[in-house]
């Protein structure tokens, strides 16, 4: 199994995220997007080496117990065929199992929520269909609306979330994402991060287009906006 999962670091402790839950994060290398805004662009590459074997398993049992949960973040963890084997493993220590992904491989998230593998998952909803190709370089929207599915209807805990910089994304699209999630009869959250200028994939700069969360329309589900100091 570990040969197969591209763990390159470790974040002992977070309370951020995994809501409600004292976690630690594992990183995943390599992801089948190229966001400019992201802010792990080493892990995007893949140019990390690996964490030995005995530094993960060590790390985990020493969390056993006192720490609730393990994030599997990156890069993107559904992306190693292996992932229902450490999801299981850590399970079978106490964990609790949370996953961020970008929705592009739905066959692998149904596999986790039908084998009871997993009790979160945060689903990055990048762009609406229009936007989707030219802001992640991937081209399968339809795989990504197969996660979106199955993450909305979803009996365990789960957040969809949006990272906007103004000039990629305006309030039009967050609209049109926003109603495409009604459509689902999704009750949220829906969280909207705002881009933090740190260095990142494109090399971004500061948005000079303004984008106003105002303009947003309300829906039936929660919109939590993260990092907005115009709201």
């Amino acid at each position: 199994m570990w040969r197969k999962l591209p763990i390159t670091s470790i974040t002992p402790f977070t309370f951020q995220d995994f809501p409600e839950r004292t976690a630690c994060i594992l990183w995943f290398s390599g992801c089948n997007m190229a966001c400019g805004y992201c802010h792990n662009p080493e892990l995007v590459k893949g140019t990390l080496a690996r964490l030995p074997e005995d530094r993960i398993t060590g790390f985990l049992d020493s969390r056993a117990g006192l720490l609730e949960g393990v994030v599997l973040s990156g890069g993107e963890c559904t992306l190693s065929s292996a992932l229902p084997d450490l999801c299981r493993y850590l399970k079978d220590k106490g964990f609790l199992v949370k996953i961020d992904t970008n929705g592009t491989r739905p066959d692998m998230i149904a596999r986790l929520l039908d084998q009871a593998l997993v009790d979160f998952i945060a689903l990055d909803f990048k762009a609406p269909e229009a936007r989707y190709t030219a802001i992640t370089h991937h081209t399968d929207f339809a795989a990504f609306e197969c996660s979106l599915r199955l993450v909305a209807s979803a009996q365990i805990g789960h957040e969809i979330r949006t990272t906007v910089h103004g000039d990629l994304l305006t309030a039009d699209d967050l609209n049109a994402m926003t109603e495409r999630l009604e459509g689902l009869d999704y009750t949220g959250p829906y969280v909207v991060q705002n881009f933090r200028h740190v260095p990142t994939l494109g090399e971004l700069g500061v948005p000079q287009r303004p984008f106003d969360p105002k303009a947003v329309l309300r829906r039936r589900f929660p919109i939590r906006w993260r990092n907005f100091s115009t709201l």
